[in-house]
């Protein structure tokens, strides 16, 4: 089926004319319609614009013109993305219609590199903790995480080979680990964040979701620029993605486990998976203490997000308080009433985070983690759409992460292995990550 081929297969058969994106589209179009009644990861999708993007990017090939890396494959884009022929709701009431003028960058990135723009996916309200409807493609008793709920769903369920989301806390890692799917965030300032809801100008990172390794360096490439209006963007060349992929380590790589203060959060099956992994790779693995000020850091995240967010959100706090979720208004309550002061005070732990790690990773090649603290919650619970705190230090440094869908717990369900790199390093990451893959699936065809 169509709709089962990764990006990279479907780029390859409608450059060499074995598919069309319009057959493409169509197949992923007809996926969406058999399942998404029950799972709720759109909340923008107009078949008729998206068959015109495709039949467009098809007469583009016949007439032998260049074609992109992404050429003719959809790609569904998280709804705090401005999209120019789409509405941008944010995922509010609030903001309901809302249709902005122009694309941002990672639009316009997508649309250079030949992608079709499917439609808009569920996020949760303003990019934050009230859930959403979207359910988890295993399991729709049970969330598929968030923010970028409907993102990592639509992959999961085969909807499309590529989603776009957004990581402030842990919003891409955690659903990608939830939903079984590789789940990437880049170093901070890879990727423009132009034309996205802003909840945290030093915290807020774009994440992307695919169902192959490959797929995520393929979209990773495709979307890394400069841009001078992004604050945190950086005037230097981005590590190629693909090549790192690609490339073979030429040393076996080096891990360290840090004995986190927050893993007694993890589930049991979670400690289980994650002794299995490191079980595999043996030797290779060095365990070593957390710093003390890895809970200041967790400390210093909060305060950054709810101050930052408050503000951002400021018309919609003055004017539309009483259509804003009981959920979050305590959060922005505190952001409010967090002085400016203890925001300083917190925003220095960025630069000594990003100096020890610089310094860290010149032993290692990744950190092993958890992506989140076990299998997803059950829809409605009081977890929300999960804990996002195996991520926060990670995001906080602006250090790339990765989830690889390799782990199963208790209740069937999917968990991911965060592997952490060196801020910039993200081609090594990748490469090293390709090796991970490849002696766990060593490992388990030598226990059949």
């Amino acid at each position: 089926m169509h709709f089962e081929l990764s990006a990279a297969q479907a780029a390859e058969n409608i450059r060499s004319g074995l598919i069309s994106s319009v057959d493409l589209v169509k197949a992923c179009l007809q996926r969406i319609e058999d399942t998404d009644a029950d799972i709720m990861a759109w909340v923008n999708l107009d078949a008729e614009q998206a068959l015109a993007q495709a039949e467009a990017l098809d007469e583009i090939r016949r007439k032998g013109l260049p074609l992109g890396p992404l050429h003719g494959v959809p790609v569904g884009i998280k709804d705090i993305f401005d999209t120019c022929d789409m509405p941008t709701q944010l995922g509010t009431k609030i903001h309901e219609g809302r249709q902005p003028e122009l694309d941002c960058v990672v639009i316009e990135r997508l649309r250079e590199a030949g992608a079709v723009i499917l439609g808009k996916t569920v996020t949760t309200e303003f990019a934050y903790s009230h859930p959403a409807v979207t359910t988890n493609p295993h399991n729709p008793a049970h969330s598929p995480g968030g923010s970028s709920s409907g993102s990592a769903a639509a992959v999961a369920a085969g909807h499309l080979p590529l989603a776009i989301g957004s990581q402030t806390g842990g919003s891409t890692i955690r659903p990608a680990s939830y939903c079984g799917i590789f789940g990437f965030k880049p170093t901070r300032g890879v990727i423009s964040r132009r034309g996205v809801l802003e909840t945290s100008r030093v915290l807020d990172q774009v994440g992307i979701f695919a169902r192959t390794l490959e797929d995520l360096a393929l979209l990773g490439d495709t979307l890394g620029s400069y841009d001078q209006a992004d604050s945190m963007s950086y005037a230097r060349p981005r590590q190629q993605l693909l090549e790192g992929y690609k490339a073979e380590p030429p040393v076996e790589p080096n891990f360290a486990w840090i004995e986190m203060p927050i893993n007694d959060l993890l589930s049991e099956s979670a400690r289980a998976g994650l002794a299995e992994v490191r079980e595999v790779l043996g030797d290779l693995v060095e365990v070593i203490p957390a710093p003390k000020s890895f809970v200041k850091v967790i400390e210093c995240h909060k305060v950054i997000h709810e101050y930052e967010i408050a503000r951002c959100l400021k018309a919609e706090i003055d004017d539309y308080w009483d259509d804003i979720s009981d959920t979050i208004k305590p959060k922005l309550a505190s952001g409010l009433a967090t002085t400016e002061a203890q925001y300083h005070e917190a925003l220095t732990m960025v630069g000594g985070a990003e100096n020890y790690f610089e310094e860290f990773f010149n032993d290692y090649d990744a950190v092993l983690t958890s992506a989140a603290p076990g299998e997803a919650p059950l829809m409605g619970s009081e977890s929300g759409t999960g804990n996002p705190i195996f991520s926060v230090i990670w995001t906080f440094a602006g250090l790339p992460c990765l989830s690889l869908p390799v782990m199963t717990g208790d209740l069937g369900l999917p968990m991911g292995l965060q592997l952490v790199g060196s801020a910039e390093g993200d081609d090594r990451l990748f490469r090293t990550a390709r090796w991970v893959l490849q002696q766990l699936e060593k490992n388990a065809e030598e226990d059949e």
